[in-house]
């Protein structure tokens, strides 16, 4: 029987184990500034995939990458010894796309404000394309031409 609360406490404590190792162990001057974001285990506990985003550029984001591939032997090591689970997890990174997808989102907001506030403008000194008063006034009636 699956317990996924299991998984979710391994991949919470995995998540923490990398992260901790990844600041003091880990010694590659490729590494740059990697923030461990999130953890998954699958239900069977044989594998995790740890996401993580890079501080920097795109050269950064690939220097990063191989280190923490090279370094992946020690990572999984580490976190055998300190969960005392009885497989240990292989582990794959997969860098997280969260930074680049609300940027892209940030700038469609701001394209969105900017195309409101046009609107806006054109909808101030607009005017009515037929008369001012476009609805018919009811019929009044008079008393004389009732008689």
């Amino acid at each position: 029987m699956v317990d996924v609360a299991r998984a979710r406490k391994l991949a919470v404590r995995i998540r923490e184990i990398v992260a901790a190792t990844l600041e003091t162990q880990v010694k590659d001057p490729r590494l740059g500034m990697v923030t461990i974001t999130d953890a998954k285990v699958t239900p069977d506990l044989r594998e995790a995939t740890l996401y993580y985003t890079v501080y920097g550029d795109d050269v950064a984001r690939q220097e990063s990458a191989q280190a923490l591939e090279s370094a992946k032997g020690v990572l999984r090591s580490t976190v055998g010894k300190q969960t005392g689970v009885r497989y240990t997890p292989s582990l794959t990174f997969v860098a997280d796309v969260i930074p680049e997808t609300t940027g892209r989102i940030e700038d469609l907001l701001a394209a969105a404000r900017a195309e409101d506030a046009r609107v806006q403008e054109l909808a101030s000194s607009a005017a009515p394309a037929g008369e001012a008063d476009p609805y018919r006034a009811p019929r009044t009636v008079e008393e004389d031409e009732g008689e």
